[in-house]
């Protein structure tokens, strides 16, 4: 058991264009949603889809390639880990988040820019 670790590995498709926030010393952080689907037929034979919605942050080189080649709706293939935070709100109110912080992004669907880090 001492090899399990915080792994994640999501398919889904953008959800809007990244944020690229520069910060002190050089240091750059890309921000997007994503959005990955389950299909399964209901108890009447429907074909019901739901939708999950993800956070996905990536640091220094990787912000670079998102930034430069991942757009909304495009499909990309993710791995990182998870992790949560907390964070007072201006009207004082506590608030959590869960967010994937990538270590490595693929592009997918055809074309020639497929990029990995």
């Amino acid at each position: 058991m001492s090899t399990l670790r915080n792994k994640v590995q999501l398919i889904g498709n953008v959800g809007q264009d990244p944020t690229i926030t520069d910060l002190d010393k050089g240091k750059r952080v890309a921000r997007f949603t994503m959005a990955t689907n389950e299909h399964y037929k209901n108890s009447e034979g429907e074909r019901i889809t739901n939708t999950e919605w993800h956070t996905v942050i990536g640091w220094g080189k990787l912000a670079d390639i998102i930034e430069g080649f991942v757009t909304k709706g495009k499909e990309v293939a993710i791995e990182g880990k998870l992790t949560s935070r907390s964070y007072e709100d201006k009207e004082g109110n506590k608030r959590y988040v869960t967010e994937i912080v990538a270590s490595e992004i693929l592009l997918l669907g055809g074309g020639d820019n497929n990029t990995t880090e």
